[in-house]
């Protein structure tokens, strides 16, 4: 005999699980195994002209390295990507770029050097999955990855630290101060005004 404290936990479960599989299902995969968002550029792979274009727009640029099979890349596309605050941001302050980090498309990196992704990543010091490399417009005209960006997230960060990251580029604040003394800035503000910070 099921008892009702039960069936009601079994019921909140499914139904969770069933959520999560339909917002699974909503997040396209490509043939190269990464998942796929309609906001990424479908881009030349020119670093330098990729970042003219976004400047134009008064944008950065971002650079985002996946893998097939990464589950870190999974909750980057099924979280952060599902959070409409976190899309409008980013697409509104940048424009973004997939490259993975295995494969074969040709890359002209800033430096004018044509390579494949692969032995892009590995040039560019990229040993994990997503990595992010955040390159603000003022940047244009650089000539090398690291004369251009201005934050880097290795790894996968949660939807709090994931915005302000992109915050800390496109408001400039990278150009004054690091990146935790802007996080704990922000988390005071929110804090003054009541607001919970929500770090998961």
């Amino acid at each position: 005999m099921i008892r009702r404290r039960s069936f009601l936990a079994m019921t909140a479960a499914l139904s969770a699980l069933s959520m999560a599989n339909q917002i699974n299902a909503e997040v396209k995969m490509g043939d190269d195994g990464l998942h796929k968002q309609r906001f990424f550029l479908d881009s030349f792979l020119e670093m330098g002209s990729d970042l003219e274009e976004a400047a134009a727009e008064g944008k950065g640029l971002i650079l985002l390295f996946e893998q097939r099979g990464c589950p870190y890349c999974r909750e980057l596309h099924t979280v952060n990507f599902e959070r409409p605050e976190i899309v409008e941001f980013l697409t509104e302050s940048f424009v973004t770029v997939q490259l993975n980090m295995w494969g074969d498309r040709e890359v002209l990196d800033f430096d004018g050097e044509t390579l494949s992704e692969k032995n892009l990543a590995s040039k560019w010091y990229v040993n994990f999955t997503p990595t992010m490399i955040i390159i603000p417009h003022e940047a244009v005209g650089a000539q090398s990855v690291a004369e251009a960006t201005a934050f880097t997230m290795p790894g996968y960060f949660k939807p709090f630290h994931f915005i302000s990251s992109l915050e800390y580029v496109a408001s400039g604040a990278f150009k004054q101060q690091g990146f935790q003394r802007f996080l704990q800035e922000k988390g005071q503000r929110l804090a003054a005004e009541g607001i919970e910070v929500d770090l998961w």
